[in-house]
C-alpha cells in the first residue's frame, strides 16, 4: 500500500489528474498505483533518487511511453477532465496541449526561427507570414532568448550554448500555446548561470501553464515549485506543498532522503 498523502486542494480545480496509475516495460512495473492531481498556478516538482520512476511517471502525462514497444500504463489520467489515454485521443494533439522540455537540449538542425515556427506550421496556427513572425516573436521573449538572437533568427539552433538551446527548446514548446510544460531535469546538462536563467523562466511562466519539473536538485526544487512530489521505488511516498515536505515531511522516508540518509 503506499503511503499517498491528500493532493492540496485547489479552488480553481486540477488542471491534469492521475488516479491509480501503474506502469510496466514487459513484466517489470515500474510505477505502482501513483494518484496525483497537477494544478495550473503551481510548479509542481518531482524528486527522488534516480530510477525511482520520477521520469518515467512524467512521460505518461503526455503518452511518450507510447513510443516505447514493451512500455503499458493502466490507470486513469486525465487532462480537463478527459482521458488521455482514450482511443479517441488525438496524441499529436496532446503532446501540443502538453508539451516536453527533455533533459539535453534538443534543438533541430535548422535555423532558429525554423525551430520555433515548426510546431505552429503543423498545427496551422499562423494564417500569414507576419503571423507566424509574431509568434516565433512572442515565443522568444516568453523564453527570454529574443534579445539574444533577434538579430541571428536565420541562424542555426545547434549553434547556440546549452543554456540557450535549452531555452529555445522552451520557445518551441510554448510556441503552440500549450496548457502544460513537463521538463525532466532540464538544468542537469547546464552551468550554475544557464540553470539560474532556466529557474527565472520557470518563475516567469508559472500561472501561464501548469508546470511541472523532474530534478534531482531538491534546492533547485524548493526554489522554484510550490508543490513536491517525493517519489521511491516505483511509487509516489508524499505529495504536498513544497515548503512542508522539506521542512515537516509526514513520511520516513521523505526524511530520509530530504536529509541525505540515502538516494
Amino acid at each position: 500500500m503506499t503511503e499517498t498523502a491528500p493532493a492540496p486542494a485547489n479552488d480553481t480545480g486540477h488542471k491534469m489528474s492521475a488516479k491509480n496509475v501503474n506502469v510496466f516495460y514487459g513484466s517489470t512495473q515500474a510505477i505502482r498505483d501513483v494518484s496525483i492531481d497537477i494544478d495550473m498556478d503551481h510548479v509542481t516538482a518531482f524528486i527522488g533518487p534516480s530510477g525511482c520512476g520520477k521520469s518515467t511517471f512524467l512521460r505518461t502525462l503526455n503518452r511518450m511511453n507510447d513510443t516505447v514497444a514493451s512500455a503499458r500504463v493502466e490507470g486513469d489520467i486525465r487532462l480537463d477532465g478527459e482521458d488521455i489515454y482514450s482511443p479517441s485521443m488525438d496524441v499529436v494533439q496532446l503532446r501540443a496541449r502538453v508539451g516536453m522540455v527533455f533533459q539535453k537540449p534538443n534543438p533541430f538542425p535548422k535555423s532558429i526561427y525554423e525551430n520555433v515556427a515548426y510546431g505552429p506550421r503543423i498545427h496551422g496556427l499562423a494564417a500569414s507570414k507576419a503571423d507566424m513572425d509574431g509568434i516565433v516573436e512572442r515565443s522568444l521573449k516568453r523564453a527570454g532568448l529574443w534579445e539574444e538572437v533577434k538579430d541571428r533568427l536565420s541562424d542555426s539552433g545547434t549553434a547556440l550554448s546549452g543554456g540557450q538551446q535549452q531555452r529555445l527548446c522552451i520557445a518551441r514548446a510554448i510556441a503552440v500555446d500549450p496548457e502544460v510544460i513537463l521538463m525532466d531535469e532540464p538544468c542537469s546538462a547546464l552551468d550554475p548561470i544557464a540553470t539560474a536563467k532556466i529557474e527565472e523562466l520557470i518563475h516567469e511562466l508559472r500561472g501561464r501553464y501548469a508546470i511541472v519539473i523532474v530534478t534531482h536538485n531538491m534546492q533547485q526544487a524548493a526554489r522554484v515549485s510550490q508543490r513536491t512530489a517525493f517519489f521511491h521505488l516505483g511509487t509516489l511516498v508524499e505529495y504536498g506543498v513544497t515548503d512542508d515536505i522539506f521542512t515537516n515531511p509526514r513520511q520516513e522516508r521523505t526524511k530520509d532522503y530530504i536529509t541525505g540518509r540515502y538516494g
